[in-house]
């Protein structure tokens, strides 16, 4: 204890706002279940850490932690061998369970009837070097031996919600509604009955049934009953409920014991009242509580709120064990093949690392991962503070990289993958990875993705590079470095699969040839023809991988076959663009022929099959066919050359006025001087102003004023603004989606009119970001509906005006050989990518391997003909990673 109290001043109680890692390492995903060591959580920052990592300034005094170790021990006896035997617990779940539901008679067993968890807790004193100068236990009998300060601080980390509960409540809560305030706070009725509420939490229990959990205290009578069942028939006696029934319906307003503290918006408040029956905020709770004998002073959370608890019902909810997928897979596990729990709609997110990090793109492992076996807890780009570890991109990739690679989490391989089997030592806490970290720090400042629904998996894919993009860019020169040559910038890591689109347009009043090269993209996105199809019969018997990729097109024994072949032609065939200006005829406007080709074959392709179309509704729909898609492809037809005996545009009047490709229509949007008035009223200058809404589409103040706080530093923020038209003009107005030449404005003006809800702004923004396919930006507006200035406004900082126009690929991005070999697919079940299911499939040693979340198996048949997004790698870089990374 002389270690211990001298530290006592420094520790900190938590509050139910404060973030604490109480359940996962911050750098690894170690956890209270993974080791006999468990994690340190200290008692000051409440950053949790394995107990390598805890210290990171190694000239730190020493610090407090809380050891937190928990370990699952079954409730059950083994079964004798007479009892057990193969298949003994699909037969138990195919004749005991009568009910859809967890935890009731006839019903699921759920966890806690299965499992106990026993947790040991002790204080640490750490100093530098991760050297224990002292570890006393403590618990109930020894708590008071204790600073008062040590164990409140102990108490509020055991008996917080934590860092991965609140994440998942904060998705959870930006798909519902605000809590509304009771219309009965002011007039509610008080029996004054004397009746005084102990502050001794173990007094406390169901007045009906004698429950002493999910106890809720009636705010108008005292009466204290038990919480209501849960959607599954598990949960409380109804207590409270059947109380207010029999009270005449009189008592509406309930407060649910354990979650009352200083800040009375976190208690856990609900509403009876038939005009209401949900969650509210009651603002004289405090007053209310106070009538009873209860001081809201001081008082710590001790148990979970309804939401809490319903999240970690809908976690663990166990669907799998319903529908009996994967009835014939061999379930693996070991490095490389280490499955991630679906976080709630997450498995878009799961497929997306599985393809990028599982170990299938070599130098993605080399720079994020580690050799299978070794140790997760010394990679360099762990070695920032604890405190800055759960929002930093590097760290939180590296984490799930390591993770997957390594293979120290791997559990044990369970019987059968039939069903989801409960009782395997498979399901151990201990072995179940949860990216939680990882979506919050990539996904905080995305408007869908940090949401609890489905998501594109195509376009967390695009968006998760270009986040690390930019995070390598700041790390470049400390923590990110060349490998192969330490005097040259490392490379970026969507390099991998950076390619360019060369367009090749032919002048039709002289033949006249252009080449314009688009900005770098990380996804192929390819169109599907179905003209170019041919029937197939697809009600034979298949294999189980492809039978669940057809549960959308039951009924239907006649769906159409297109070739990949016929893909790559629809989008290399010739199209005709109007309202082209071209400069060498001063500037006259006549149509051009446009082929695209690729100006460089990457290290890795991502293929994207454009599978969803817009209905004549303007409905996203999904389109019932089958790509016949080879192993191997070869894409030299494709590589940009030039045609013998072509004329190309004289350089010197290419130069001379802006991009030729432009329809004659104004290049940028027009600037609202209302908006410019706005923002010079808050002080700024007139260019400046000007500058910020040319850059956000013209008009939108709120998103001009992003811009502005981002760029004011700018060096040419006050100069006066460049005319549009010029290339002087798009370079400097780095960061506007709008000012770009190369949307078809016959296709903004068409979709403006057929949409009849959108500006031609809004529209061009769309099209920009979808690549021009008027299919997917219409898509896409739609689903942007609920704030489209906002997420308008995102894409500025992910759009940048391309690069100089060039023959040939830039110098960053790989090049070879255009012979490529398939190694993973993102399959997708459903009718829309913003429902349904992802599946991954992912090439291993000769052999596929699905990534179902949570279940790794070898698939017998990998869905080729219906994945949404295929990872290729080619042929010449394999087993010859780039030493760069």
């Amino acid at each position: 204890m002389d270690h211990v109290t001298p530290l006592a001043s420094k520790c900190r109680v938590a509050s139910p706002h404060d973030s604490v890692s109480n359940s996962e390492c911050g750098y690894t995903f170690h956890s209270p279940y993974t080791t006999p060591q468990g994690i340190l959580v200290n008692l000051s920052s409440f950053a949790g850490t394995c107990e390598e990592l805890a210290v990171y300034d190694s000239n730190s005094s020493p610090a407090l932690y809380i050891r937190i170790v928990k370990r699952r021990e079954s409730k059950e006896k083994p079964l004798s061998d007479s009892e057990g035997g193969e298949g003994q617990e699909e037969k138990e779940l195919a004749s005991g369970v009568t009910k859809l539901g967890v935890g009731v008679e006839g019903g699921f067993q759920s966890e806690k009837d299965m499992f106990e968890t026993i947790s040991t807790y002790s204080i640490v004193v750490l100093e530098s070097g991760n050297k224990v100068l002292a570890e006393l236990p403590y618990d109930e009998s020894t708590k008071t031996d204790f600073p008062t300060q040590v164990s409140l601080s102990a108490d509020s980390i055991i008996h917080h919600a934590g860092m991965a509960v609140q994440q998942d409540l904060k998705a959870w809560e930006l798909d519902d509604e605000p809590k509304p305030v009771s219309k009965y706070f002011e007039n509610l009725p008080f029996v004054e009955n004397g009746k005084m509420i102990s502050p001794n939490p173990n007094d406390w229990k169901c007045e009906i049934s004698g429950d002493k959990e999910n106890l809720w205290l009636n705010l108008s009578d005292g009466f204290i009953g038990g919480g209501r069942k849960n959607w599954d028939g598990s949960g409380g006696s109804n207590g409270a409920l059947d109380h207010f029934v029999e009270a005449g319906e009189k008592y509406p307003l309930v407060v649910k014991l354990g979650t009352i503290t200083e800040d009375i918006d976190t208690a856990d408040c609900y509403s009876y009242a038939k005009d209401e029956d949900g969650p509210v905020k009651i603002p004289n709770l405090a007053e209310l509580l106070a009538r009873r004998g209860i001081k809201v002073a001081g008082l710590q959370k001790t148990v979970k709120s309804t939401a809490e608890l319903e999240v970690e019902l809908n976690a663990t909810y166990a669907f799998d064990a319903i529908t009996e997928s994967g009835a014939n897979l061999v379930p693996v596990s070991g490095p490389g093949l280490q499955g991630l729990q679906n976080l709630g709609n997450s498995c878009y997110i799961n497929t997306a690392v599985q393809l990028l990090l599982g170990g299938t793109v070599a130098e993605l492992s080399a720079r994020y991962g580690t050799a299978a076996g070794s140790q997760v807890t010394s990679h360099p780009f762990l070695k920032i503070a604890p405190n800055a570890a759960a929002d930093d991109i590097l760290c939180q990739t590296t984490k799930l990289a390591n993770a997957l690679t390594s293979g120290i989490f791997a559990g044990p391989l369970p019987d059968s993958a039939a069903v989801t089997d409960e009782k395997s030592a498979a399901t151990d806490p201990k072995y179940r990875l949860a990216p939680r970290m990882f979506k919050q720090a990539v996904a905080k400042n995305h408007a869908e993705f940090r949401t609890g629904q489905q998501q594109d998996s195509a376009e967390f894919l695009r968006y998760f590079l270009e986040t690390l993009d930019r995070a390598e860019l700041g790390a470049r020169g400390t923590r990110l470095t060349n490998k192969a040559d330490s005097s040259k910038d490392a490379p970026l890591s969507s390099w991998l699969f950076g390619h360019k689109i060369t367009s090749r347009l032919v002048c039709s009043a002289d033949n006249l040839v252009k080449y314009n090269d688009g900005a770098p993209e990380t996804l192929f996105s390819l169109p599907i023809r179905l003209e170019e199809s041919e029937k197939t019969d697809d009600s034979s018997d298949a294999a189980p991988d492809n039978k669940r990729q057809k549960s959308d097109v039951e009924g239907s024994t006649d769906v159409p076959t297109v070739t990949f072949k016929a893909c790559l032609n629809a989008w290399a065939g010739t199209s005709e663009l109007e309202g082209v200006r071209w400069p060498h005829l001063k500037n006259n406007v006549h149509t051009a022929s446009v082929q695209n080709r690729l100006a460089n074959f990457p290290r890795y392709l991502l293929v994207h099959l454009q599978r969803y179309e817009l209905g004549p509704d303007w409905v996203p729909r999904k389109l019932e066919v089958n790509i016949d898609m080879p192993q191997q492809i070869d894409l030299e037809f494709l590589k940009t050359s030039r045609v013998k005996g072509e004329t190309l545009v004289p350089e010197e009047d290419e130069n001379a006025v802006a991009d030729s490709s432009t329809p004659a229509a104004p290049a940028g949007p027009t600037i609202d001087e209302n908006a410019v008035g706005q923002l010079m009223g808050m002080g700024f200058n007139i260019n400046g102003c000007k500058r910020a809404l040319m850059a956000v589409g013209g008009s939108n103040v709120e998103a001009a004023m992003d811009w502005i706080f981002e760029h004011n530093c700018d060096p040419d923020f006050n100069d006066p603004l460049p005319e549009s038209g010029t290339d002087e003009g798009r370079a400097q107005l780095v960061g506007s989606p709008f000012v770009e030449s190369d949307v078809d404005e016959g296709t903004v003006m068409s979709l403006v009119e057929n949409l009849g809800c959108f500006t031609a702004d809004q529209v061009r923004a769309a099209l920009k970001h979808c690549d021009g396919a008027s299919d997917r930006a219409a898509d896409w507006l739609f689903s942007h509906m609920d704030d489209l200035d906002g997420a308008i406004a995102a894409l500025k900082s992910k759009q940048n005006v391309a690069p100089p126009i060039s023959s040939g690929p830039s110098p960053s991005l790989d090049d070879g050989e255009g012979k490529y070999t398939l190694v993973g697919l993102i399959s997708h079940i459903g009718k829309n990518t913003g429902s349904g299911h992802y599946v991954c499939h992912l090439l291993k040693d000769g052999k596929w391997v699905i990534f179902n979340d949570e279940k790794v198996a070898l698939s017998e048949s990998p869905p080729l003909e219906h994945a949404y997004v295929y990872l290729f790698q080619r042929n010449d870089s394999i087993g010859s990673p780039d030493a760069s990374f």
